[in-house]
């Protein structure tokens, strides 16, 4: 299956990054190449490393990027290792970095990848298939109370405690292995007129074990102190977000590093000596249009946020 995936924000993640035509930028999310594709052309001397842990993801950017050869390296592996990675190739700063932070719709629409509830498959959700942990790992040997944990905080369901009960009974009498089974748990644990209402019944779960099969939430906290550490003075973090945690942890994080001031407010002036790394801009996130989000619906919950190093 060929990766099909239309970059979300397209047009204004490039824009925010304000290429320089001989800087050095990095797309930490690589996905089928739509993003860095577009900052590969705004490059003469400058270069584009473009970072995934999906293979299938490196395959297609390749070929996409093939004209742009000797501007783009393509690097395997989480974007939290960025710094590490640039390092060994030389490179101590950038001056712009994206994240992409959906799941591409390659991996939704590919059957054996396991992420969609639309179809009969394995339980799988890795985006990175060398690691071990799988949903069906999550399904079958988490415990209860791990699994209400996790589908209320990340699938922000309210019938996530029956869910959790209902996957812990099933699960007694055989291993959950597939789609379908896990649909069908889900289902005969929401009450049949709620069912009925906001799509399918298995959104949410799904949503909540995939964030936690690949650490989403705790790798892009544990990055973002890095990526201000690799930017150039005037250069540019973007980051795409589509779920409220994610964005709640980018805002609070930008909100940091303009004002790291540690002193109680009572104090008239600052003695802690943490000065202010820069500033978002803007200060709001950007939205997709209503056009975006006609022609692609994916793009509905999506927010960009910019941050520029002083």
């Amino acid at each position: 299956m060929e990766f099909a995936h239309t970059s979300v924000l397209l047009r204004e993640a490039v824009e925010g990054l304000k290429i320089r035509p001989e800087g050095i930028y990095a797309d930490g999310t690589l996905g089928g190449g739509g993003h860095s594709l577009e900052i590969a052309k705004r490059l003469t001397t400058g270069h584009l490393f473009g970072i995934d842990q999906d293979d299938d993801a490196l395959l297609a950017a390749g070929q996409r990027l093939a004209p742009w050869k000797d501007k783009v390296t393509l690097l395997r592996s989480n974007y939290c290792n960025m710094r590490a990675l640039l390092l060994q190739q030389g490179i101590e700063h950038v001056d712009g970095i994206l994240l992409d932070l959906g799941v591409s719709s390659y991996q939704f629409d590919e059957p054996e990848r396991g992420f969609s509830y639309r179809y009969e498959a394995p339980l799988d959700m890795r985006m990175d298939r060398r690691q071990t942990l799988t949903a069906q790992t999550i399904v079958n040997e988490y415990t209860e109370q791990e699994l209400y944990r996790i589908i209320r905080d990340y699938g922000e369901d309210k019938f996530a405690k029956n869910i959790a009960r209902h996957i812990v009974a099933a699960r007694q009498k055989k291993p959950v292995e597939t789609t379908g089974e896990l649909n069908e748990i889900i289902k005969a644990a929401i009450p049949a007129k709620m069912r009925e209402k906001g799509g399918h019944p298995s959104k949410r779960t799904y949503q909540a074990i995939r964030i936690a099969c690949n650490r989403e939430l705790e790798v892009l906290e544990n990055s973002l102190d890095s990526f201000i550490e690799l930017l150039q003075p005037g250069g540019r973090l973007c980051i795409i977000t589509f779920h409220s945690l994610e964005d709640r942890i980018v805002k609070t994080a930008f909100k940091r590093y303009e004002n790291p001031c540690t002193c109680p407010p009572e104090f008239p002036v600052c003695i802690c000596g943490k000065e202010s790394m820069g500033q978002a801009a803007p200060k709001k996130p950007v939205l997709p249009t209503e056009e975006e989000i006609a022609q692609n619906p994916r793009a509905k919950s999506a927010k960009l946020r910019i941050f520029e190093r002083k």
